[in-house]
């Protein structure tokens, strides 16, 4: 039996254990540090939940996504991509480890009506696209 992450593999099998860890370690930018963004990639690529990966480390989901975008600690997808095939080379060929890419979403569409296209009690109009 070997433990990674909160990890246990028995029999093949991957069993999670998402409890936060006993330990603190100490507070890097944005109260992550390096060996903490690892630890999150690998968890992206294990396909561990957003929710539980926000409960064990306790930060602003946008830094995971700083992190998944490589703004935050750049040079942990690397470190990650390493640690990932030496833990689990039965899987590194089957996940995407690409960077996290934003989708941009277009304002309202001209047709579409405003929910508040003048406010109660203000001459504050809000201004159409």
């Amino acid at each position: 039996m070997s433990t990674f992450w909160g990890q246990e593999t028995l029999h093949g099998k991957l069993m999670l254990d998402l409890t936060p860890p006993t330990t603190v370690a100490p507070i890097g930018v944005n109260g992550l540090t390096e060996a903490n963004a690892v630890d999150i990639w690998i968890a992206r690529w294990l396909q561990v939940r957003r929710k539980d990966i926000l409960a064990r480390y306790g930060c602003d989901p946008r830094r995971l996504y700083d992190i998944w975008e490589g703004k935050a600690f750049p040079r942990s997808r690397d470190q990650a991509l390493v640690e990932f095939s030496e833990r689990f080379p039965m899987l590194s060929g089957s996940v995407d480890t690409s960077l996290h890419r934003r989708i941009a979403r277009p304002g309202p569409l001209p047709g579409q009506p405003m929910l508040f296209a003048e406010l109660p009690g203000t001459s504050c109009r809000v201004k159409r696209r």
